[in-house]
């Protein structure tokens, strides 16, 4: 059914959906929907409603479940709960905390219902530049994207914060892009009353949503690139066949008259603008993206947002990227670090799991730092990370051999008496061994462009 969706809205750009609504109700779709909700880490966390998906399984049963959830959509009672707001510290130790929604069971189940069958529409006319919360797209492309633009002259960056991007999408702009391509009218009602549906916040006040789509909620990341594609059509649209920078010599005469090519990367409501012109060009491309943003609601933050040179280096997505010259050459190439901020984060959390008084178990202690650091390196191994990865191995081994230490009452001869025992200075209890991050190969992601396969096989659109 995706693949069919997908392939109607790739071969009919201006098609608009209708009868879409018999999709979300069909009972396939919402077994998959349910099995997506009862698969994620949420599935324990519960709404205003009080229930879990454990609860749901027990109480009701699966089947009744969605039997029920079906028949309030056909007869037209299915009413949305407000999400449950909770408030998570922001990463980086600034003190500001991130405002999440979390919606009841049934919302989220029918919430990705509703994803299964709008997203192939609406991927159909995504631009390239967009990598956050798309299928089979992830942040590594958007980095590997600055870094090869980087490398082929764009240097000047407009580094882009939108305030409060989730809290602030006007709605009637939201569904007026929805509608594009939607015309079943009870969809964009369930759509409309989702976004609607209002916030239970951690005192117990009810509050109206007038705007925005509250962060947590399983549509929310679909509905803010529909909401940001405005953007990206915007700044990307000379790009298309036939626009002003659609090929290598259109670009190349536009610099020869001293004239700027740019180029966005956007990941969700993170964006930077690659400029191969001058600081004056970046300023006046700032002018134009707030401009483009007014009606939807949205506006740049004038503290977070900045117009940076590539020499002097910006932080994108937990890296670092920078063009600076090679150690003992002349040759200046884009390099990619690992920022300051998630490497401190993951100090913090290895401090925390360390502690010298800590009473948890010692293999729970190691199998939770090898969750954590394993995660941490998948994501940064593209970088150049081969020294941080070192660093960060020194630092952890030593906090675990300082808790051992302290648990054991040892004095430094009884420690290295013990882990040469283990062999090779290894640290491992009841069989779970210590990850060594420093041993992770380190590698370039290669830049895959528009060569991103579609989400979707080619299907049949008959």
């Amino acid at each position: 059914m995706q693949a069919k969706l997908h392939c109607w809205a790739v071969a009919d750009p201006g098609r608009r959906f209708d009868d879409l609504f018999n999709f979300v109700c069909d009972p396939a779709t919402l077994i998959v929907a349910f099995d997506r909700v009862a698969g994620n880490q949420g599935a324990r966390t519960a709404g205003v409603d009080g229930l879990t998906v454990a609860d749901v399984a027990e109480q009701v049963g699966v089947s009744g479940f969605l039997d029920d959830l079906r028949a309030g959509l056909k007869d037209g009672s299915f009413r949305p709960l407000p999400v449950r707001e909770r408030k998570i510290p922001k990463p980086g130790g600034s003190g500001k905390v991130r405002k999440l929604g979390i919606p009841t069971i049934a919302d989220r189940v029918i919430q990705a219902a509703l994803k299964l069958v709008l997203e192939p529409i609406f991927e159909a006319e995504f631009l390239p530049c967009s990598y956050g919360f798309r299928p089979k797209r992830r942040a590594q492309d958007a980095i590997a994207e600055i870094h090869h633009f980087g490398s082929r002259g764009y240097r000047w960056v407009l580094d882009a914060d939108i305030e409060a991007c989730f809290d602030s999408i006007d709605h009637a702009a939201l569904m007026d892009r929805v509608r594009r391509r939607v015309k079943d009218k009870r969809v964009l009602a369930l759509v409309k009353a989702f976004l609607k549906a209002g916030i239970l916040t951690e005192l117990g006040e009810h509050q109206e949503t007038l705007t925005g789509t509250p962060q947590g909620g399983i549509l929310s990341p679909l509905l803010a690139n529909i909401a940001l594609s405005v953007l990206d059509e915007h700044v990307m649209g000379p790009w298309k066949p036939g626009g002003a920078l659609s090929t290598h010599g259109k670009r190349d005469y536009r610099r020869r008259k001293g004239r700027p090519t740019w180029r966005l990367v956007r990941y969700a409501d993170d964006f930077v603008v690659l400029v191969h012109g001058s600081r004056e060009h970046v300023e006046a491309l700032r002018e134009d993206v707030a401009v483009a943003l007014a009606p939807l609601g949205l506006r740049l933050s004038p503290a977070k947002t900045q117009v940076v040179h590539m020499s002097d280096g910006f932080d994108f997505l937990g890296f670092r990227i920078r063009w600076k010259r090679k150690r003992g050459t002349n040759k200046w190439y884009v390099y990619t670090f690992i920022a300051v901020r998630p490497v401190r984060t993951l100090k913090a959390k290895i401090r925390a799991l360390t502690h010298k008084t800590s009473q948890q178990d010692f293999a729970s202690v190691l199998t939770r730092i090898g969750q954590i650091m394993r995660g941490w390196a998948s994501y940064f191994k593209y970088a150049v990370a081969k020294h941080t990865f070192s660093k960060l191995d020194d630092f952890t081994w030593w906090r675990l051999v300082h808790m051992l230490r302290a648990r054991h009452g040892w004095n430094w001869s009884q420690v290295r008496r013990r882990l040469a025992a283990c062999g090779r200075w290894k640290i491992a209890a009841d069989g779970v061994e210590y990850f060594r991050i420093e041993g992770v190969t380190v590698s370039r992601y290669t830049y895959r462009g528009n060569k991103i396969p579609a989400p979707w096989p080619p299907a049949n659109p008959a």
